[in-house]
C-alpha cells in the first residue's frame, strides 16, 4: 500500500539553515524518487495551530518511505532543518486504490 510522509514546518528560526536544507533534502530523494503531491503551495489551517507550510510525499510503501527518511543524506540534511525550523513529520500508511 502506498505510504505518505507529511512534512508540516511550525516557525522558521534560521533561514540559512532552511536553504541548506533544501539543497540537501532534494539531493537525499535522488534514488528514493518520491512523488511530491503537495511542496509548500497556498494552504488554510482549518484546525489547530498555526503552520508556514507543508510538504506530503507519497511512497511505493512505508518501508521505502522509511528507507528514504533513514538514508544517510537525509540524515545529513535534517540536521539542517532542526537548526532552521520547527517541523512536525509524521509517515502513515495510505489505502490501497481501487
Amino acid at each position: 500500500m502506498p505510504a505518505y510522509v507529511v512534512l508540516t514546518r511550525e516557525h522558521t528560526h534560521n533561514s540559512e539553515e532552511m536553504q541548506r536544507y533544501s539543497e540537501k533534502a532534494k539531493a537525499a530523494r535522488e534514488g528514493h524518487d518520491p512523488q511530491p503531491l503537495a511542496f509548500y503551495g497556498d494552504f488554510e489551517v482549518l484546525e489547530g495551530s498555526a503552520m508556514e507550510g507543508a510538504v506530503i510525499l507519497r511512497f511505493p510503501d512505508m518501508a521505502a518511505a522509511r528507507a528514504w527518511y533513514q538514508s544517510p543524506a537525509y540524515q545529513e540534511a535534517r540536521q539542517h532543518r532542526f537548526l532552521g525550523a520547527d517541523y512536525r513529520v509524521f509517515l502513515i500508511e495510505g489505502i490501497e486504490e481501487v
